[in-house]
């Protein structure tokens, strides 16, 4: 895979050129791994108004349901270190996940950083969400079916947006689950930070600290419980999670971390992880059997999470 990436854009994951100049040797890497898939019933480009102004999300419809069917929604928010990506960069993805669940996936297009500082992607994407919830007929979704996925800087996205709905909206009981790829949870310092990552996967220290500076406008915001999930109260409202990891990523100890957590707080969890593989392995499903075992134990997780299992639901919630 490391091969293929470095054939398609040999800077594709560089850090030490312009954001415009990552966003493009990101496109053109992304690019061929999005190539085929599942085919869609429908594939709609909305904008979901928030207080930053009007935000672009891809909704996709799965083949198979009838087109008044109403559906559960798995809101998709991507990775790319919150510097670089946007629905199309995880296109098949998306499109895997929509047909190998037949839910509905909205996949935000947040504003990038260094443009946006913390918490302006979470706060987006938690508008997204409060749409979907107030017009589900528009939408043709279940607004009490509603699931958060993502990977790297997107699962950290959603786990925040997930606590963001718990503590703030009070809408943790509209959650089924959250399905989770290789995300960065708030540990400062680990094994796998300390033995892994390089100019392979863009995730070497002057990496990461290149995303922390883009992402974060203070020394505060890496405190914040919406980003340093593994410091916040995971005691309540947190709907069952499915959590992957790759074995050779230097963010790995912060999914086991957090798994760990999960599961003293009696948090249904998965934790899996992935043998031999790389971060960002999910975009490679054309290739690698690993990445396609991901999305389909993930769906498979989904749906093993029926729309009567919820989190408690917060007593404040009118």
């Amino acid at each position: 895979m490391i091969a293929k990436q470095n054939e398609l854009a040999g800077d594709a994951f560089a850090t030490d050129v312009t954001p415009a100049q990552m966003c493009e040797n990101y496109d053109t890497e992304r690019a061929f791994w999005n190539e085929g898939g599942p085919q869609m019933a429908r594939t709609t480009d909305r904008e979901v108004a928030t207080a930053y102004g009007a935000v672009s999300v891809r909704q996709y419809r799965p083949a198979g349901p009838a087109p008044q069917d109403t559906l559960p929604v798995i809101v998709f928010i991507h990775g790319g270190g919150w510097v670089v990506g946007n629905p199309t960069t995880h296109d098949r993805i998306t499109r895997i996940l929509a047909d190998s669940t037949k839910a509905c996936v909205v996949s935000v297009d947040y504003t990038l950083s260094p443009e946006a500082k913390y918490p302006q992607a979470l706060n987006e994407c938690v508008a997204v969400v409060r749409a979907l919830v107030d017009a589900p007929d528009e939408w043709g979704i279940d607004a009490d079916d509603i699931s958060l996925a993502g990977d790297s800087g997107g699962a950290s996205l959603a786990f925040g947006v997930a606590l963001h709905l718990r503590d703030e909206e009070k809408l943790a009981d509209r959650l089924r689950c959250m399905l989770l790829y290789y995300g960065i949870y708030g540990l400062t310092d680990s094994a796998s930070r300390r033995l892994l990552g390089g100019p392979w996967d863009g995730l070497g220290d002057d990496d990461l600290q290149y995303y922390y500076n883009a992402y974060f406008g203070s020394p505060e915001d890496v405190s914040s419980p919406w980003f340093n999930v593994v410091g916040a109260d995971l005691g309540h409202g947190v709907p069952p999670c499915y959590m992957a990891a790759a074995a050779l990523d230097p963010l790995r100890d912060d999914s086991r971390t957090l798994a760990a957590q999960l599961g003293l707080a009696g948090v249904t969890n998965q934790y899996e992880e992935f043998a031999g593989v790389i971060h960002g392995f999910a975009h490679h499903t054309r290739m690698l059997s690993a990445a396609r075992r991901l999305l389909a134990h993930s769906a498979q997780f989904f749906t093993d999470q029926g729309p009567d299992q919820r989190p408690d639901a917060d007593p404040a919630r009118p």
